[in-house]
């Protein structure tokens, strides 16, 4: 008899690139139904051509009203989001349109897509949303990247309070440094450092994980969880010799 189970369904932003293309092909690959988003069409159709399991959505993340066209009814047993970017401050030279970009791209684009696919989150269905390890502590340059991870990480335990009573499941994806487009602009040193592919597996294990919050590398993210716990002067001057170390 056949087996007429449906598939698993994942929706995942930003998955033209890094973190998130490396998670499509991985969740195609073990047969799930991936409804990949992006900016750039190109990425996301030759994306399309690697595995018939991928059905690509191209538009704006940080447009509320795409978001509400393209995902208004969307039903998908698992929601990745993903997307994001990353501007370094230089206190003197102040950007407050970098934090807004940073933000609109982080932080607003997941307020955004919420928006769109809370009236169909139900029972068993899971909000994953990837925040960073740069929160933890005061790193050096990293007022508008830190604080908006910082955010994603408040923004999504209290959605878990807020969405318990519906029998969603909310979790947050703390990862480290990975080997992306993005990381790859960076020119200090990244420790520990592992791939868009060894984190894909990392999320995609997350999913079949009791847990509120998942962090990877598990070293890596053990010692940051370390120092984040040192009193606060402590973190500073921390911050400050690494900053050193830079220049």
């Amino acid at each position: 008899m056949a087996n007429h189970t449906p598939r698993k369904t994942i929706l995942i932003t930003g998955a033209s690139s890094g973190i998130g293309k490396a998670t499509a092909l991985a969740a195609a690959a073990a047969g799930w139904q991936v409804y990949a988003c992006g900016r750039d069409q190109q990425r996301l159709d030759a994306l399309a051509q690697q595995s018939t399991n991928i059905t690509t959505l191209a538009f704006d993340l940080t447009d509320r009203t795409s978001c509400q066209l393209v995902l208004g009814k969307l039903l998908v047993d698992v929601v990745l989001l993903n997307a994001g970017t990353c501007e370094y401050i230089d206190v003197e030279r102040w950007d407050s349109e970098a934090f807004k970009r940073v933000f609109d791209a982080n932080f607003f684009s997941v307020v955004y897509c919420v928006e769109a696919l809370l009236p169909n989150l139900s029972a068993g269905k899971q909000l994953l949303i990837v925040d960073s390890l740069a929160r933890l502590l005061p790193f050096t340059r990293s007022e508008a990247y830190g604080a908006s991870k910082a955010a994603l990480f408040y923004l999504a335990q209290s959605l878990a309070v807020d969405l318990a009573s519906r029998g969603v499941i909310v979790k947050t994806l703390s990862p480290g440094f990975v080997t992306t487009p993005l990381t790859a602009k960076n020119t200090f040193a990244m420790p520990m450092q592992i791939t868009a592919e060894q984190a894909a597996q990392a999320i995609l294990a997350s999913i079949n994980r009791r847990g509120a919050a998942f962090y990877f590398p598990l070293v890596f993210s053990r010692i940051l969880r370390l120092l984040a716990l040192l009193p606060l002067s402590w973190q500073r001057s921390l911050c400050k010799h690494l900053k050193q170390q830079e220049i």
